[in-house]
């Protein structure tokens, strides 16, 4: 496995509790939107039990100039010494790996179902399709508790107004514990919220990214709704 060095060019938090790292992009460094990669500090001025090493979903295009990852903020030594590290600071970055991309016949739609910071590998392919003007059908379910806590929620709103073959559906399901105003879906992602904007619950490609738990529903919802178990790709978030 080939290993970069990269340095670190700028974060934000992107949401409470969130954070993106954007990182310089490895000469020749090549990766599909939805795919992941390790990324390890180098000599950090601490650590744990976990190591210094994560694996984190690409949030950035392939066609983007530089690489970004989003992360929740947890209390860990990783997380520590990423939040407050120097501008500058050496990284190493191994090549990307995984398979939950989009995939490849137009004629089959994409249902992307996310979970708080399962919308990574989705922002990535999602931001792809539209500057690459992919024919792909796509509708991305997005849950959140409250917009506050809802990572790239304006610029994939921006992205559904630029694509026409892409439709957004987030959902807010703690709006009382919300200091903002929402005129979306507020239920958990369910059947009926599903069928409400698709035409048939047969035929498209599911792909859902989120905590363990949330996908294991979601595979449930969708199997008793008629769906291919062959049609349903996971990638599972624990502990992000």
């Amino acid at each position: 496995m080939t290993v970069h060095k990269s340095v670190l060019t700028k974060r934000e938090e992107i949401a409470e509790g969130t954070m993106a790292f954007y990182f310089d992009r490895p000469p020749g460094f090549e990766f599909k939107a939805g795919q992941s990669i390790d990324l390890t500090l180098i000599d950090p001025p601490e650590t744990d039990f976990e190591g210094d090493t994560r694996v984190f979903s690409v949030a950035s295009s392939p066609l983007d100039a530089h690489l970004m990852i989003a992360t929740r903020m947890r209390d860990t030594a990783f997380k520590r010494v990423l939040r407050k590290m120097d501008i500058g600071t050496e990284v190493a970055i191994e090549e990307p790996v995984g398979s939950f991309t989009l995939h490849l016949n137009p004629a089959k739609p994409a249902v992307l179902l996310a979970g708080g910071i399962g919308i990574t590998p989705f922002f990535s392919i999602v931001q792809h399709a539209a500057q690459g003007k992919l024919p792909h059908s796509l509708y991305l379910f997005y849950s959140n508790r409250r917009p506050e806590d809802a990572a790239f929620l304006a610029p994939l709103q921006d992205l559904e107004k630029q694509n026409p073959n892409f439709r957004f559906i987030p959902t807010m399901t703690e709006m009382p514990k919300s200091q903002r105003q929402w005129g979306g879906e507020r239920d958990f992602i369910n059947q009926d919220t599903i069928a409400r904007h698709l035409s048939s619950l047969q035929g498209p490609i599911y792909y859902l990214a989120g905590p363990p738990e949330m996908v294991g529903a979601m595979r449930r919802i969708l199997t008793a709704a008629g769906a291919d178990e062959d049609d349903i790709r996971t990638e599972e978030f624990s502990g992000y």
